[in-house]
């Protein structure tokens, strides 16, 4: 009830509860309020009401004739036409009004007003609505003359022959039928009132006048009576809430309806503007408003201008590994960090898949921008928590500074080459130079290179020997993706796996490398081979898919690899998030399988990840090993990570082997197991199967050399 009745407004309330009120004093001071209109005040009075009614009834008629066109509904149409009959026999009763010798005529005519009025308006709210040609305006418009005619006609017949004391019962019986009809009325167009308050409430007030009208109609028993000019006043009131009723139908509600139809059709343009300006997920401003804004302002030359951009480092990888929805939530927390940060006359927008670009129209130093990079650096220092995953906000950064005679997407695509460059320094941003152009037509088709390389057949697996120090034998093996380009020939894997990692073919890659490398390992072992266990790395993005260990399973079971004999290898940088890496390592620990840290020494990890993984082995990165004969502080180190392996039941692989000296200092420190070019460089499943014994002649040869042979004999 309170929804519906906050629809009407106050001033719409009173109007019907005003002349409700006026039924006090009427019945209160009904002497006194004659006493002021006798004669012909009341008569003027009386014929201005009469003629009101006229207008107001004639009016609806009339506003009905038109509307009907556009509504083209056979309630309007109906309703129109009811009161064109009542107007038409009020003009015809006000004529003999006027004339005492056909008082009578008045007083019949009055009557059929009544019943007409009634009866009709309750058929029409009973019809059920529908849709009506234009061919039944004119119709029924014309009809409805006709049937004035024919009813005046049949009053002057009937009327001759009624007395005058049978004509006022019969009003009276009239005026009560009508109040009958009334309150059915009402009590129908009641249920309407939560659909359609306001229609609803001017015919409910309608009925109540027209009912408060046959009341005193009633008790009128002269027309020269205060009653019966209060009943022509409500009846006059009556009229103009159903032109009120009408006219909210036909006119006020469409325009109102139109007015909305204008204000969401606005409303939808400004979020069509705001879409197509703007980033579905962070809400940003997107490359169309930043070209915009560029080609606006860009060649103000009053002052220096610039564009950082940036971008979520192997956010290709991450993407395709956690999911989009993921991601997006991933890129949506980025996006907050950074406009935390930026400041007010920086303008911050989102270009494309986990990429960010700042465009600043005022740099007023250089330094502004380095301190600002460093502040977003700090910014996404802890982790970004998606879900269950925790994960790096590594940013790298390229800044371009505006020169003349640039375009807006000459300067974004300069700031975006200096970002590509800040993914292989320490500090992750850059400023453009001029050299980085050059090689980025060269990335680009090398890019497009590798989405076909793999369907192609153009990589394969060299495996290079880990010889046990202890036994003198070759107990594993690292698997080493290799790329034979078709024109470009061989390509570094420095190279190509950078780029696999970027645009996400490190996950496809990296599933091709692990069941090459176990199907290797179990055609050995049916060649004849002593069993030997395959070390396979895994990419950070490999890290983050979310069937790694049900694809590892797998692979294990159709390659049908005893589990002991693979061992994944990742790098101390992918420890960072030690919850979510500690139980995926356990996890696949699980199967079997061995797990080793690669490049130890070089990450900026915390430590206390070697207590909680379960590691098996740590392999020494091949820069410490390279100056061990020379320099003190590499031998310390190395010392150090052997020492503290060995106190933690870890094995120990060094890397990069290629001296003698090396070897020898080793040797004495207690590592396990060594690989590098001194033993055998990596090569080809064919050749280590061929020249098995051949290697392991070389590596007595090499142990002979530092005459601990004896140390060997198990």
């Amino acid at each position: 009830m309170e929804k519906w009745f906050n629809q009407i407004e106050k001033k719409e309330v009173w109007y019907i509860i005003l002349p409700l009120l006026l039924v006090i004093p009427l019945l209160s001071f009904s002497n006194q309020m004659y006493g002021v209109f006798q004669g012909d005040i009341y008569q003027n009075l009386k014929l201005v009401i009469q003629v009101l009614i006229i207008v107001f009834t004639m009016a609806i008629a009339i506003q009905s004739y038109l509307v009907f066109s556009h509504l083209l509904s056979n309630q309007t149409l109906y309703i129109g036409n009811i009161f064109f009959i009542i107007a038409l026999l009020e003009l015809v009763s006000l004529f003999f009004s006027q004339s005492t010798e056909w008082s009578y005529m008045d007083e019949s005519i009055h009557i059929l007003m009544r019943v007409y009025l009634s009866i009709g308006f309750l058929l029409i709210i009973l019809f059920k609505r529908q849709q009506l040609s234009m061919n039944y305006r004119l119709f029924t418009y014309v009809s409805s003359l006709l049937f004035v005619i024919v009813s005046i006609s049949l009053v002057y017949m009937v009327s001759n022959i009624l007395s005058e004391q049978l004509l006022v019962y019969i009003d009276n019986m009239v005026h009560l039928f009508a109040i009958i009809l009334q309150i059915i009325t009402i009590v129908i167009v009641s249920k309407y009132l939560k659909k359609m308050p306001k229609r609803s409430m001017w015919l409910i007030s309608a009925a109540i006048s027209l009912i408060v009208s046959d009341v005193f109609f009633i008790f009128s028993q002269d027309q020269n009576a205060i009653w019966d000019f209060s009943a022509l006043i409500y009846q006059f009131l009556a009229f103009y809430f159903f032109l009120k009723a009408i006219y909210y139908t036909s006119v006020e509600k469409p325009f109102q309806q139109l007015l909305k139809i204008k204000k969401d059709l606005e409303q939808s343009q400004e979020e069509l503007r705001f879409q197509a300006y703007h980033d579905d997920i962070t809400l940003l401003p997107n490359e169309h408003l930043l070209l915009k804004t560029l080609k606006e302002n860009l060649h103000d030359n009053q002052v220096q201008k610039a564009i950082i951009a940036i971008e979520i480092d192997r956010f290709a990888a991450i993407r395709s590994s956690i999911g989009i929805s993921n991601s997006n939530k991933m890129m949506k927390l980025v996006a907050e960090r950074i406009q935390a940060i930026v400041p007010p006359h920086y303008f911050a927008t989102k270009l494309r898949e986990g990429q960010f670009v700042i465009y600043i129209n005022h740099v007023k130093t250089v330094e502004e921008l380095l301190q600002f990079c460093l502040n977003l650096k700090s910014a996404m220092k802890d982790p970004l928590q998606v879900q269950l995953f925790s994960l790096n906000g590594n940013l790298n950064m390229g800044i371009a500074l505006y020169e003349d005679k640039w375009t807006g997407e000459e300067l974004l695509m300069h700031a975006q080459l200096a970002m590509r460059e800040a993914r292989q320094i320490p500090q992750r941003f850059l400023f453009y130079k001029p050299y980085m152009s050059k090689d980025i037509a060269d990335r680009i088709l090398l890019e497009q290179d590798l989405h076909n390389a793999l369907a192609n057949n153009e990589f394969y697996l060299d495996y290079q020997p880990q010889v046990n120090l202890k036994t003198g034998t070759i107990e594993s093996v690292e698997a080493l993706a290799r790329w034979r380009h078709p024109t470009r020939g061989f390509v570094s894997p420095d190279v190509f796996i950078p780029i696999a990692e970027e645009c996400g073919l490190i996950i496809p890659l990296g599933k091709w490398i692990l069941e090459t490398a176990c199907m290797q390992a179990k055609t050995w072992e049916k060649q004849g081979l002593p069993p030997m266990k395959v070390a396979v790395n895994l990419s950070l993005g490999q890290l983050f898919q979310q069937d790694l260990v049900e694809m590892v399973e797998e692979i294990l079971q159709r390659t049908k690899l005893t589990p002991k004999y693979l061992q994944l290898e990742i790098t101390e940088s992918m420890t960072m998030n030690i919850d979510q890496m500690t139980q995926l390592l356990h996890e696949l620990k699980a199967l079997g399988i061995q797990i080793a840290v690669d490049d130890f020494g070089t990450g900026y990890s915390s430590l206390s990840y070697l207590k909680d993984f379960p590691i098996d082995c740590l392999k020494i990165d091949r820069t410490f090993v390279r100056n061990v004969p020379h320099n003190p502080n590499d031998e310390a180190l190395v010392s150090m990570i052997i020492s503290m392996a060995k106190h933690l039941r870890l094995k120990v692989v060094a890397e990069g082997i290629e001296e003698v000296e090396q070897l020898s200092f080793l040797m004495d420190g207690g590592c396990d197991y060594i690989q590098g070019y001194l033993f055998s460089k990596p090569i080809s499943p064919q050749q280590i199967s061929e020249t098995y014994t051949d290697l392991h002649h070389h590596i007595d040869e090499v142990l002979t050399q530092l005459q601990y042979i004896e140390d060997y004999i198990i």
